[in-house]
């Protein structure tokens, strides 16, 4: 996932890197962080390799721009891409982890494994997800010996960032125009658009590809807020939950049910004797694939 395969000399000297990502604001497809570093005796002829914020890039140059710096031996380069399920789950877990600290763990992730290649990092510049100083004062606690500088917009301020933000814009790119759906359904299509919550042709999408009791394809970040727009027909679905579960809540061994409300699974509701204690009501999908409730995520 990167550029690097023997360290170059270069890369013993001290050198700085850049930071941004792509992707944070769509509901479908992966959100992708991307990093480019260099020699900082390198920074001079970096600012004339015409690298922009990506979001002002036609898609052709943004390409070019990424295969010239894949080529170029005095750059290095790495991404890391966070799958929409890992995103949904993240956000919706017990202890759950929101956006902006999913975006410092993977800018974190990706200084380190730098540092652990070897990489002699002296600054660090990005682009910064909520406020810049409080930010900078965490990477810094974490990486002490590094210099960090977190800005609004570093993306159209420092080439290095600029640099990232090509690597992880048309990494995010190419993922969603390769994406392969795990579901196997008849009228599964891929006009799926941008993947941003305004664009007419990712709601239509949405809108067509949506299950009463299944919800999304795994391509959706169904933890969205845009997703519950969708989601108002749908059954709600019940599980069984263990009998110890209930005991931490009541003191008493008898099993119950959970809702599964809170990710948008709410609407027409199923009597209850449809439901049965021993689960063999439940749908082959589940039975097919021996799933059970999970208490502990």
């Amino acid at each position: 996932m990167g550029s690097l395969g023997q360290l170059p000399i270069w890369a013993s000297k001290p050198c700085i890197m850049g930071i941004d990502e792509a992707g944070r604001g769509p509901v479908l497809g992966p959100m992708v962080y991307g990093c480019l570093y260099c020699a900082r005796s390198y920074q001079k002829t970096l600012s004339t390799l015409q690298f922009a914020d990506s979001k002002t890039l036609k898609e052709e140059k943004r390409e070019e721009l990424f295969e010239e710096l894949k080529t170029n031996e005095s750059i290095g380069w790495a991404v890391d891409v966070i799958d929409p399920r890992d995103l949904s789950a993240k956000m919706l877990k017990k202890n759950k982890i929101n956006l902006n600290e999913i975006s410092h763990n993977s800018a974190i992730g990706l200084v380190r494994k730098t540092l652990e290649l070897g990489v002699l990092l002296t600054e660090v510049y990005v682009d910064t997800v909520g406020d810049p100083e409080k930010y900078r004062v965490k990477l810094s606690e974490i990486f002490p010996a590094i210099k960090f500088v977190v800005a609004k917009k570093a993306d159209s301020v420092y080439p290095v960032v600029s640099g990232a933000s090509i690597v992880a814009k048309v990494t995010r790119d190419r993922a969603l125009r390769d994406w392969v759906l795990d579901e196997t359904a008849e009228n599964m299509q891929r006009n799926f658009g941008s993947g941003y919550p305004g664009d007419p042709e990712t709601k239509a999408w949405l809108d067509n590809h949506k299950h009463a009791v299944f919800g999304f394809p795994t391509l959706v970040r169904f933890s969205w807020g845009t997703c519950n727009a969708y989601s108002k027909d749908n059954v709600e679905v019940v599980w069984e939950s263990d009998a110890n579960d209930e005991d931490e809540h009541n003191g008493r061994a008898s099993k119950r049910q959970v809702k599964l409300t809170s990710i948008g699974f709410t609407g027409v509701k199923r009597k209850s004797e449809d439901i049965e204690s021993n689960g063999k009501g439940r749908c082959k999908f589940f039975q097919a694939r021996k799933l059970e409730l999970l208490s502990q995520f």
